[in-house]
């Protein structure tokens, strides 16, 4: 009798631990820039295979009920004077200062938004072993700021899919702030970076002593 009650009172508690046991939430890590270089996996980059389509974008964005797809969500976000939103998500008005070039812009048409990796140097550095479902939520990353960043259109066209060993913003003085921006992107996504744009960021970092790198790694 009594091993047929310890049965049933094993058996309870099983059935409920789902219901009482939490997932860990991921940290937030916070390094210096040369810290967080270094906690980069290096690798041979390859684009085989790369296709452009193979990151769904844009899409309903973190809220599908507003009618806004992920772009016109980061231009409210990052909107310095917010523009009006009419129907179907259209903008007018609004303010935003690309930090590339350092130069502001009125007209939401005049911006890109820049994946801050872009998705080829993304393939290139792991996703082309992802699903399609990790593609498009690294696509439309609005759960760090740094991730998509409205900025004007020749410079997101200047950058294309170069990474620091390429192309650094054309203002110099934002260099640190990119560069903290790429690797903590990087660190986000579990993304790796080749021996040249190691070398790159090294250099960066050097003229950067006080800058950090804060990141959450994606779920």
């Amino acid at each position: 009798m009594l091993k047929s009650v310890l049965r049933g009172l094993a058996a309870a508690a099983l059935a409920v631990l789902p219901l009482t046991v939490s997932t860990p939430a991921h940290a937030v890590e916070t390094l210096s820039l040369s810290e967080a270089i270094h906690q980069l996996p290096v690798a041979v980059e390859s684009r085989e295979g790369y296709d452009r389509d193979a990151f769904k974008h844009w899409n309903a964005g973190a809220n599908p009920s507003d009618g806004c797809n992920t772009r016109a969500e980061v231009l409210i976000a990052e909107a310095v004077e917010p523009p009006t939103v009419g129907p179907r998500c259209r903008l007018t008005g609004g303010l935003w200062w690309s930090y590339y070039d350092r130069v502001w812009v009125t007209s939401a048409s005049a911006l890109d938004i820049d994946h801050m990796g872009p998705l080829a140097e993304a393939w290139d550095s792991g996703a082309s072993a992802w699903t399609p479902e990790r593609r498009e939520a690294y696509a439309n990353d609005v759960g760090a700021a740094a991730s998509l960043v409205a900025v004007t259109a020749r410079s997101n066209r200047s950058k294309s899919d170069q990474d620091p060993a390429d192309w650094l913003p054309p203002a110099a003085e934002v260099h640190c702030r990119y560069v903290a921006e790429w690797v903590g992107t990087k660190l986000r996504w579990a993304l790796s970076a080749d021996e040249a744009e190691m070398a790159a960021l090294r250099e960066v970092a050097d003229g950067c002593p006080d800058q950090t790198v804060t990141y959450e790694p994606a779920v």
